[in-house]
């Protein structure tokens, strides 16, 4: 979560504060490049497991699905129980996942450490920015968390080209036994150098059931959308899994009136411009997660451009590097433009780019992708950093917590859902289309653009939201404001917005 306020703080930097800052920057590196690469490692895998790839967007989907049940609470059981404590417990969790995948022959073992890792994940970054804002104060908790937030933007950018080069250098494994080794160094670090730090005035309760039931809405609905296709949209299965998602979704919501401290406060949902940021960075993560799947395995199928993996991973650089390398522009146009205003061109453009894929043809080169390509990472550089500044400007300051939360909970869920669709699209038109005999060149370029028009949709779903969402206070487009721009695609920090709005300023 984002730091909070109101949260206690300690006194300017000091060892411990280097400590945990090199602990928490080089933790959020690692867990956001090993999660932006392991959709270039899908075909290596299938190879190896005999797994078929669309089965293994699990791989991918099932991290998401927990992370999204996980991220709030464990950011809760750090605040009771010790944040450097909790913090040290995901650490150990994503060593213990990278290990057992390591291990794996099996496709189905790869994907229950990727479960085990989504929790290990969403932990180290709750706790790991929350140990981070209490270490510090002022000024120095504004570069602490700008470095934070520059980390995971460089580990998101870097995870696809790592993950290409490891692939090739030391099998898909190799991705998996870096990270438990750079998490391992993480271990003793923060062992070493970090205090412990708790909030004493929280109440100890903890909403376990709000947890398991967010995992029991999306766990059904994400299945029914992998099997959909296969068991028919109307058949049982299908229907009888919606059923439990939603029944287990209006659960959810009954749960949330009723705990002490929910991991939700339903309140916020009255807040527009809260839930039109929280939509719009949901679309954001589903469709760049959703662009990953595809392309990563469009790219290596040898009947399209037969990409090796560290090929694919440089042909994913100009949507990687672009979002990244765009961002920290976006504050001071937001600023000049208005948030509203720049989330709905990026959008805008975000949907051209996807558009321009969903005409793709079985004879284009990787040329043809470039500007499709580079257009979906400005438009997405362009929405993301405004959206997250939304999420927590629109909100008083003792709420900042809350609402980054429910920001970060929405990245999940949209990474899960709208991968599980863009695989379930591409596969099922694959297979329809092979059925009636068109070559597989084919039949794979018009599962992609498919799938690609379906994000585009989304993209402009975005653009609606941007309409309706309401104006709150821009960011100023300060070097912390370009930071967090950065890494709004993976997490929500705090902008000069947030600030402001704390303090009572007016809307943009």
């Amino acid at each position: 979560m984002a730091p909070d306020p109101t949260a206690e703080q300690v006194g300017p930097a000091t060892a411990s504060a280097r400590g945990v800052l090199a602990a928490t920057c080089l933790s959020t590196l690692i867990v956001n490049a090993n999660t932006s690469a392991v959709s270039i490692l899908l075909p290596a895998i299938s190879a190896d497991t005999g797994m078929d790839v669309t089965t293994l967007q699990w791989a991918v989907t099932g991290y998401s699905l927990v992370g999204a049940a996980v991220i709030v609470t464990s950011g809760s059981l750090g605040d009771v129980f010790g944040r450097k404590r909790v913090f040290q417990l995901g650490l150990l969790l994503f060593v213990v996942s990278c290990v057992f995948i390591g291990l794996s022959s099996s496709g189905e073992a790869v994907i229950a450490g990727r479960f085990v890792q989504g929790a290990a994940g969403a932990t180290i970054l709750a706790c790991g920015l929350s140990l981070l804002s209490v270490a510090n104060s002022g000024q120095e908790q504004l570069r602490a968390v700008s470095l934070w937030g520059a980390a995971a933007a460089v580990g998101a950018a870097a995870g696809p080209l790592l993950g290409g080069v490891l692939v090739e250098v030391t099998g898909w494994q190799g991705l998996f036994w870096v990270g438990a080794l750079v998490a391992l160094a993480c271990m003793v670090l923060t062992w070493k150098t970090v205090s412990e730090s708790k909030d004493e005035n929280r109440s100890r309760s903890i909403d376990f059931a709000g947890s398991g039931l967010i995992a029991l809405t999306l766990g059904p609905v994400i299945l029914a959308l992998s099997k959909g296709s296969a068991w028919g949209w109307v058949s049982p299965a299908t229907i009888g899994c919606l059923a439990v998602g939603v029944a287990a979704g209006f659960a959810f919501v009954v749960v949330e009136k009723r705990v002490a401290v929910p991991m939700l406060d339903l309140g916020l949902l009255r807040n527009r411009v809260l839930v039109g940021s929280t939509v719009a960075i949901l679309i954001g993560a589903g469709t760049i997660n959703g662009l990953m799947y595809l392309v990563s395995l469009y790219f290596q199928d040898p009947a399209t451009l037969g990409f090796s993996p560290l090929q694919a991973g440089l042909a994913t650089l100009p949507a990687t590097v672009g979002l990244v390398a765009v961002a920290p522009l976006v504050p001071r146009l937001a600023k000049r433009l208005g948030g509203r205003q720049v989330i709905g061109i990026g959008f805008l453009i975000t949907a051209i780019g996807f558009a321009a894929v969903g005409l793709v043809e079985s004879s284009w080169t990787y040329g043809a992708f470039v500007l499709p390509l580079i257009a979906i990472a400005v438009g997405m550089g362009l929405s993301n950093g405004p959206s997250s500044s939304a999420s927590t400007a629109c909100v008083p300051a003792e709420q900042v917590g809350s609402a980054s939360g429910v920001s970060n909970m929405a990245r999940y869920v949209g990474a899960a859902v709208a991968t599980a669709l863009a695989a379930t699209i591409y596969g099922a038109v694959i297979a329809d289309r092979t059925a009636q005999g068109e070559s597989t060149a084919d039949a794979l370029a018009a599962g992609l653009g498919t799938a690609a028009w379906v994000m585009a949709a989304f993209s402009v779903a975005g653009v609606v939201m941007a309409v309706v969402m309401g104006r709150h206070p821009a960011a100023t487009g300060t070097l912390d404001d370009s930071a967090a721009s950065a890494a709004a695609h993976t997490h929500t920090l705090p902008t000069s917005a947030t600030a402001r709005a704390a303090a009572g300023a007016g809307p943009e």
